[in-house]
């Protein structure tokens, strides 16, 4: 085999180093990849509690059915829900600044908002946007979230549609189509990280545990009676007598033979066996509490009116993480919109969430700051700042 160079002097061969691909390709693809066998375009969900189930995400909305899953998914998406929203023009054109705020006054925020807000919950939440034109503009007349379940991702990571015609591998789908909010997704696993994975089985094995905790009350939560009848007496007498306990133990009243005797005896020693069940129960939901809401306060015996009022709320870092991502997807909708509107590259307004508690504490710290410093501000500029109203400052 010769190799292939250049002598550059009597002495000196240089040597052709080898083709290389550019590093503007990707070098580490699934394609490749030692640990993974083609299942043609298809990408199966590597969710672990879906694999090990060997089911798809429905399994997740059963779910919501559970009293507590249900409570605390509602004040999950409450604390989004509660903030405040606006456009930013920021470096934007006027006209397209006005157009996306017309866009989005005309949109129904809340349920869309709310549709999306099902990404923390299975990781991924498809919305269909139906495009429509208004007067020289082409704009979202709606956006629709549909069933996760509908949609699979390719060995390229790219969202396709499960139809009739093609159940496994699913159909490529049209650009700037579906918006696509997902929580913590990645090149390994383009689904995202659903929150309903790690209350799954706290709330399987809470179900479990209140069944075996209402059979266990209802056999020793009621005094037992005890019927005895003297030796050899025929079957069929101990069956009347059976019946007629039957009957005390619903009516409180029986009828029996003279020569019988009836006994009630409680159930001792088994508060401690009830009690078991309890704890089973608290854990589960506490488990629960946290992985939704960031903290269990509200589920704790051992916590005081203060800490379950705070637990109340949901933690800042897991209400910020939402907001991220309904912040990210509504920019990438308005990108889209002046796209299509207004050119490639052409700047454009951004959306974002606030509480305005925190703004104005903010702003209020940084007023004292300037006022100390010798600042001084006008009341037109606290009644604008601090949205006051005529006559709620005193004039000089």
């Amino acid at each position: 085999m010769k190799t292939k160079g250049l002598w550059v002097s009597p002495t000196e061969f240089v040597q052709f180093g080898e083709q290389r691909k550019p590093l503007s390709e990707q070098l580490a693809t699934r394609s490749r990849s030692i640990d993974f066998y083609g299942l043609g375009m298809y990408l199966p969900n590597p969710d672990t509690v879906l694999k090990k189930l060997g089911q798809d995400i429905k399994v997740y909305r059963e779910l919501r059915s559970d009293s507590s899953v249900g409570a605390f998914i509602r004040r999950r998406k409450s604390a989004i829900k509660a903030l405040e929203w606006g456009i930013n023009r920021e470096s934007a054109k006027s006209s397209a600044s006005k157009l996306i705020e017309s866009v989005f006054s005309q949109l129904k925020l809340e349920r869309i908002i709310n549709e999306m807000l099902d990404a923390v919950l299975f990781g991924y939440q498809p919305m269909e946007i139906v495009w429509g034109k208004v007067g020289s503009y082409i704009v979202p007349i709606d956006i629709i979230g549909k069933p996760a379940e509908w949609f699979v991702f390719s060995q390229e990571n790219e969202l396709r549609l499960r139809t009739k015609e093609n159940r496994i591998e699913g159909e490529a789908l049209p650009d700037r189509k579906f918006l696509l909010p997902r929580q913590d997704p990645s090149y390994d696993n383009p689904y995202g990280f659903p929150d309903l994975s790690m209350v799954f089985w706290p709330t399987t094995f809470k179900k479990g545990g209140l069944k075996f905790w209402v059979t266990f009350t209802e056999k020793f939560g009621m005094p037992w009676i005890v019927g005895k009848h003297p030796r050899g007496t025929p079957e069929s007498e101990s069956d009347r007598l059976l019946d007629s306990l039957e009957n005390m133990v619903q009516d409180a009243v029986a009828v029996i033979p003279d020569d019988s005797s009836v006994e009630i005896k409680e159930a001792a020693g088994k508060a401690g066996s009830a009690d078991v069940y309890e704890r089973l129960l608290h854990f589960c939901r506490s488990e629960v509490s946290i992985a939704l809401l960031g903290q269990n306060q509200t589920t704790e015996s051992t916590s005081n009116k203060a800490s379950a009022t705070a637990g109340l709320e949901v933690t800042r870092d897991l209400r910020d993480g939402d907001k991220s991502i309904i912040e990210e997807t509504f920019n990438q909708l308005i990108a889209w919109i002046c796209e299509l509107n207004f050119g490639e590259g052409v700047a454009r307004p951004t959306f974002s969430m606030w509480e305005q508690k925190e703004v104005d504490e903010a702003l209020s710290a940084r007023d004292e700051k300037l006022m100390q410093a010798g600042a001084k501000f006008t009341p037109a500029y606290f009644m604008r700042a601090y949205h006051l109203r005529a006559g709620d400052l005193q004039e000089e």
